[in-house]
């Protein structure tokens, strides 16, 4: 795997802070919107094991005519009427698929907005949990929990940019990671993933 920079969780938080103040970074799309995009937000939930920082990720059970089911994501989902904010919506929706506490979250910031293919316009919220930690993924939303390590995801051999075609015929361009753990890493949250690298001067 890549050697990475032992960022702590205020460098962390700092370069999230730069990113989004960064003029050049705006709403990301991933194709195009159908109607106006509903607000969502999803977790990224950081933890440290064996001395390094790994991303969180659930397998989404498979549902017909969900095209984002049976993919790897983060937690995540709509945003309510009764959520103050994106954060508070992604530690909801973290705690309905996970069972993972808002309480045990260290907030440290946010990426810039991605509009979907499915016309969501959602928010990515980066927080700390501690690690290990007893998660239960709730069987009607979510197949199974697992991390993958930053320095691998960090590592430019495990990824790379394929073509496809947009729902309206426009060719987009979507990020896939190797398999890890037996699962592939594509599409929204392969570019989340991407996008949280850059954001700490890692990709």
């Amino acid at each position: 795997m890549a050697s990475i920079p032992n960022l702590s969780e205020e460098d962390i938080q700092a370069r999230l802070a730069a990113r989004l103040a960064d003029p050049s970074i705006g709403v990301m799309n991933e194709g195009y919107a159908v109607r106006e995009p509903r607000p969502a937000a999803v977790l990224l939930p950081l933890l440290r094991q064996d001395d390094e920082w790994h991303l969180l990720y659930i397998l989404r059970s498979v549902h017909e005519g969900d095209m984002h089911s049976g993919q790897v994501a983060f937690p995540g989902g709509r945003v309510e009427p009764d959520d103050a904010s994106a954060a508070q919506a992604a530690l909801r929706e973290a705690q309905e698929e996970i069972n993972l506490a808002p309480e045990q979250v260290r907030l440290l910031g946010n990426l810039e907005d991605f509009i979907t293919i499915s016309s969501y316009r959602v928010t990515p919220v980066v927080g700390v949990i501690p690690w290990p930690i007893k998660l239960d993924p709730q069987p009607g939303e979510v197949q199974r929990i697992f991390t993958i390590p930053l320095p691998w995801l960090a590592d430019p051999a495990n990824r790379e940019e394929r073509e496809r075609t947009a729902p309206n015929g426009t060719p987009v361009q979507v990020v896939y990671f190797s398999h890890y753990d037996r699962e592939l890493l594509w599409g929204i949250t392969a570019r989340i993933t991407l996008n949280f690298l850059q954001a700490l001067d890692l990709a």
